[in-house]
């Protein structure tokens, strides 16, 4: 269960033909990003994947995390890898240089913890959440909170907490309760918030959550909600760590996976009230919030790829050594020369590399929209990111499921045991189409905010990007790279007719787009994995005359984006057909015929 080798040349291949990591390099702010600099940050992470996280994955999943005297203890082994981790500069790959951080682009930082989230996704999440946390501090915290959080986020020192969730409010923040009353120079905080991950555990000496709270005279509604940092031990004015503030982890969720992961009750105020810091201005609690969120939302997607990675090579090495059937000499093969476990194999990678590539190119437009050398271009990638973060969470974290479900069937039956690890990856990947935003929420942020709001502006620009490749394919002398291009022109024809749909019917009639909004998501994200998969096959072709080229990799490039065109884009023309005609059937559907 150990064996897991990190995709490195993968990952190598797709920051320079997906990201255009070269490009990156060159902005104002990254001049640290040498080609020396890019290779072994992803060679190390890589090694840090395999040798210290993947040994650790099914014994964690197999203690889980304990609560104990108010305590909450991580798996045996997490906290020295937390340590090294922190030791080794992994937490600050991308965070600012003034405070401890590398500066490095943000898509090294998605590659390097793809490859973690491989190795051990439960583990994975609580170093996450700094990542992002350091986001909204860098665009709303005061400069007193920057120097006292950043530099221990990037250390080390200290993790981080994400408190929206309460027992009567989880998407719908309008029935949030939690207090914040102001006393002096701070705020007490009181209330209850569940499912918070991290919300105690033993990998840093303190933590920050990050809490969404009422303060009494606040407005109704979202508008009332105000974001706090309330320290698990309070700061003393020295930096030095105070008494315990009052609050507490009351118990740990019992979860169908991600067992290494604390996911805890939080109570804050039991007695005198939590000692809690505003972030921002009183009320604009969203607004900061979802700077982090959209960030963790990426972060979310990557565990498709992630999880998809270790469950295919984990499924093909079963199939390269589990002996069943013969030939048509009666000798008996293994059963990776079965045709149908070569369709389910093959479907395992290339949706893989279709996630990866749209996790990695999202990232690659938050570095775009933030240094890109010219105005325009940075406008046209913070639309453009925009567009392509519910893609990146929802269809990449659905995609990571079937991929981990096909796993267990190339198993088999022993892929249904426990001890063979197969299950582990399908009960850990469930989680990520409902955490940051379930999947239909997303689904309807795309068509809502991401579709209609700007009349389909920015998906009218992506839309020409795609047409320009499948045109240039079209007349490829290479048949493979061909037939994609034909594909890919279709796809996008039906994907060009579901969005003029969704334009023509926004105004008038929502509930029919809503309906519709999961199928019109799952098309865009099909699309947008074959555009990418499709960057990818005309690469690997170009590659293939020079002297040093890795044919067999190069090769298996272009198949996976052919097995992607013949078998997922060919299935743009059932979605486009579903989102025209499925609304009516589900709106006519109502709570009487439950």
């Amino acid at each position: 269960m150990t064996d897991f080798q990190a995709p490195v040349q993968d990952l190598r291949f797709a920051l320079s033909h997906i990201a255009d990591i070269e490009n990156i390099a060159t902005f104002s702010g990254y001049e640290d990003a040498t080609p020396d600099i890019i290779d072994a940050i992803i060679e190390e992470s890589g090694k840090f994947a395999e040798q210290v996280l993947a040994p650790l994955n099914h014994s964690g999943d197999q203690q889980g995390c304990r609560l104990e005297n108010g305590i909450v203890h991580t798996p045996d082994g997490f906290k020295e890898a937390f340590q090294q981790m922190s030791e080794s500069g992994w937490h600050g790959i991308s965070l600012p240089q003034e405070f401890g951080g590398q500066g490095l682009p943000y898509v090294l930082t998605i590659a390097a913890t793809e490859m973690w989230s491989s190795a051990n996704m439960a583990f994975c999440l609580v170093p996450q959440l700094a990542q992002s946390a350091t986001e909204l501090l860098v665009e709303h915290g005061s400069e007193s909170q920057k120097a006292t959080y950043l530099p221990n986020f990037v250390s080390g020192k200290w993790v981080t907490t994400m408190n929206l969730t309460e027992p009567q409010a989880g998407t719908d923040l309008n029935l949030l309760r939690t207090k914040a009353v102001q006393d002096g120079d701070h705020y007490k905080i009181s209330g209850q918030k569940i499912f918070i991950t991290g919300g105690d555990n033993d990998l840093a000496e303190n933590i920050i959550h990050l809490v969404l709270a009422r303060t009494p005279d606040a407005p109704p509604g979202l508008k009332g909600i105000s974001l706090f940092a309330v320290p698990k031990f309070l700061i003393n004015d020295d930096g030095s760590l105070g008494q315990r503030n009052d609050l507490k982890c009351v118990s740990l969720e019992h979860k169908m996976g991600i067992h290494g992961s604390p996911t805890c009750v939080m109570s804050y105020g039991d007695n005198d009230g939590a000692v809690g810091h505003l972030i921002g201005e009183e009320n604009q609690g969203l607004i900061c919030m979802f700077t982090m969120m959209n960030l963790t939302r990426l972060l979310v997607g990557i565990q498709g790829p992630g999880i998809g990675e270790r469950a295919y090579q984990q499924a093909a090495n079963y199939a390269k050594e589990r002996l069943q059937g013969s030939d048509s000499s009666g000798e008996t093969v293994p059963i990776a020369e079965h045709p149908d476990v070569k369709r389910m194999l093959l479907d395992m990678k290339a949706k893989t590399e279709a996630c990866r590539a749209i996790t990695i190119y999202t990232a690659a437009c938050i570095d775009r929209s933030k240094r890109a050398p010219t105005d325009a271009e940075r406008a046209l990638f913070h639309s453009r990111l925009e567009l392509m973060t519910p893609i990146a969470k929802a269809w990449c974290s659905n995609i990571g499921i079937d991929i981990a479900s096909t796993g267990i069937q190339v198993h088999g039956g022993t892929g249904y045991i426990e001890e063979t690890g197969a299950a582990q990856h399908y009960r850990d990947i469930r989680i990520t189409a409902i955490y940051e935003g379930a999947n239909g929420i997303q689904a309807k942020d795309l068509v809502g905010r991401k579709v209609i709001r700007d009349k389909g502006e920015a998906l009218a620009i992506l839309t020409v990007e795609i047409r320009d490749l499948a045109n240039s394919l079209l007349s490829s002398d290479n048949e493979d790279l061909k037939i994609i291009g034909q594909r890919l022109s279709e796809s996008l024809d039906h994907l060009t007719a579901a969005t003029d749909w969704i334009l023509k019917n926004g105004g008038d009639d929502m509930a029919a787009v809503f309906a519709g909004a999961a199928t019109f998501l799952e098309l865009l994200g099909t699309v947008a994995g074959g555009w990418l998969l499709a960057k990818s096959a005309a690469s690997a072709a170009a590659l293939m005359d020079q002297d040093n080229a890795d044919k067999k990799f190069l090769q298996a490039k272009i198949l996976s984006g052919r097995y992607y065109a013949d078998y997922q884009l060919s299935r743009c023309s059932s979605l486009k057909s579903s989102l025209f005609d499925g609304a009516d059937t589900i709106l006519r559907f109502d709570a009487e015929m439950l």
